[in-house]
């Protein structure tokens, strides 16, 4: 759930700075994506059990893209201003992923509540 929060940090980051205007290539927003890895539980041998967990959060390499726009006050000295190569709709589906993905850990481990405690009734 924690790395499901980092990702929708990240998306939210991306989203709110999709007009960040810059008059130069190299100072304008990078958009960013979370590095997941997957580790696993060493208790008792090869359990399979195993989690997700953020190592890192990386700038993307993908170039700005460049508008002529003379008249805007950012403009470089060709005219020329830079935005974030950042996709709209590919952020909201992965917005939506994400969401969808939280939303069903919520659901496992209130399944999981719900049978310990049938569980724990049985026994009484």
């Amino acid at each position: 759930m924690a790395a499901q929060q980092v990702r929708l940090n990240t998306v939210a980051s991306n989203l709110a700075n999709v007009m960040a205007i810059s008059g130069n290539a190299d100072t304008v927003y990078k958009p960013i994506k979370p590095v997941f890895e997957t580790q696993y539980s060493n208790m008792q041998g090869n359990s399979g059990i195993s989690t997700v967990d953020t190592v890192g959060i990386e700038a993307s390499n993908a170039p700005p893209e460049k508008r002529f726009e003379p008249n805007h006050p950012l403009a470089d000295k060709d005219g020329y201003i830079y935005a974030p190569p950042i996709d709209q709709n590919a952020e909201m589906v992965d917005m939506l992923e994400t969401s969808r993905q939280y939303q069903n850990n919520i659901e496992v481990l209130s399944t999981a509540k719900t049978l310990m405690l049938k569980t724990i009734s049985v026994g009484k």
